[in-house]
């Protein structure tokens, strides 16, 4: 399949971008090729997809419900007990409005941590994304639950193959309080030999950092060191309670960082999250949504905003986190986090790609588009969607939509009832 997009405003410029299969072909202005499919790109911006790097997709069927309660009780109380009754037809429909969620806002790659994954991973292939998927394991340090997570990774490993490509594998233990140091040091290995990545929450909450001192005499960040498990195989997700020492650990092992201001706000976890401080040790630090159940939406146009909205607050500075910075979080490193050729737009890139609707009000006047699409829009300004050289959505408009909409719904009132 070749696309040509003519006319788009490409960095302030006027171009044409001409795709090839899966990547980006050319770019340059007046190109003369005839494609399959020409897209005109006049009045409208292109952007690469962005790059979630922490959610929870089937969770949307969870969204409004629990909402307004602390972590834990709202995990235990909420959560937990109804994730118990899941089915994978839930899943299935619960992963398939994500992906519509996040097509219609931008996303193009996400990384997934949630149970059922051949039930995701079916979503997801027919989605036309890309994601990083890791089964949640949990073994409540107890040796059989343990033996019966690394069986499971293995199994699961031995049939990607099934799927195309553009899914990927991650193991996901979920916490240092529900998984044990040796089933943490297990899943470390297990990444290694399969060159996979390793998907977990860290010192997301006070309580969390005082349990773990008070059970391993450490914090979250010195017990990984001290188990040997942290490396640039390890995407850390929320990671708001850190001291400086901690944060030159994360850099020197090359650890990745997801930064979730939205649900580390609405949850009550935090704010002082450490943009600033792990960017200049060198840390790669992206940007998440977390599930739609902490977070409520799978926008990341709007987790740009509150990630450089929040990191100027807590420091009284507005010079602290500029909206390239987070821009370039939810792409580009996001990107390079999940290790895909993608998060620019430039020729030999993966086509992994937005238009943006620039006749909006956001847009007018338009004096800095990085600028407006940060702080004046939000994940409707999203007009067309490009993954892998296919199009996803085109006019703001998805095949099958409301078939989800109406299955997930169903489901979800079913599920709670």
């Amino acid at each position: 399949m070749s696309i040509c997009i003519r006319h788009v405003s490409l960095n302030d410029q006027i171009t044409d971008v001409y795709i090839e299969g899966s990547r980006i072909s050319r770019i340059g202005t007046n190109l003369p090729v005839q494609a399959e499919l020409e897209i005109d790109g006049s009045r409208k911006a292109l952007i690469p997809g962005f790059v979630n790097t922490h959610t929870h997709a089937a969770m949307t069927l969870f969204r409004g419900f629990g909402d307004d309660m602390k972590l834990m009780p709202w995990l235990e109380e909420k959560i937990w007990p109804n994730e118990a009754k899941l089915t994978e037809e839930d899943v299935y429909w619960g992963t398939k409005l994500a992906c519509l969620e996040m097509i219609k806002s931008g996303t193009t790659t996400f990384v997934d941590m949630y149970m059922m994954f051949h039930a995701s991973a079916r979503a997801v292939e027919e989605s036309g994304m890309r994601a990083m998927l890791a089964g949640a394991c949990f073994d409540h340090f107890n040796p059989k639950l343990a033996a019966k997570c690394k069986e499971k990774n293995e199994c699961l490993f031995s049939e990607l193959s099934r799927y195309d490509e553009r899914i990927m594998y991650a193991i996901g233990p979920h916490a240092i309080y529900t998984v044990s140091g040796e089933l943490l040091q297990w899943m470390n290995r297990f990444a290694e030999e399969k060159d996979c990545m390793v998907h977990l929450h860290v010192a997301e909450t006070e309580k969390e950092v005082q349990d773990s001192i008070a059970r391993f005499g450490l914090s979250p960040v010195r017990y990984l060191h001290k188990l040997g498990v942290l490396s640039p195989r390890l995407i850390a997700a929320h990671v708001i309670y850190v001291d400086d020492e901690e944060i030159r650990m994360l850099a020197d092992h090359g650890v990745n960082v997801v930064h979730n201001p939205a649900s580390n706000m609405k949850l009550g976890s935090g704010i002082h999250f450490k943009y600033r401080e792990m960017l200049e040790a060198g840390i790669r630090v992206g940007l998440g949504t977390d599930g739609a159940s902490s977070s409520n939406n799978l926008d990341m146009v709007e987790t740009m905003k509150l990630a450089a909205l929040l990191n100027k607050g807590w420091r009284k500075d507005p010079e602290a986190i500029p909206a390239t910075t987070v821009f370039r979080s939810a792409t580009q490193i996001g990107a390079e986090i999940v290790r895909i050729d993608a998060g620019e737009v430039r020729e030999g890139a993966l086509a992994d790609l937005c238009l943006v609707d620039l006749m909006q009000p956001a847009f007018v006047p338009n004096h800095n588009f990085i600028s407006n699409l940060v702080y004046a829009a939000n994940g409707s300004c999203i007009d067309t969607v490009i993954c892998n050289g296919k199009v996803l959505m085109r006019d703001k408009k998805v095949p099958g939509e409301t078939e989800i909409l109406e299955k997930a719904a169903e489901l979800a009132y079913k599920l709670v009832r």
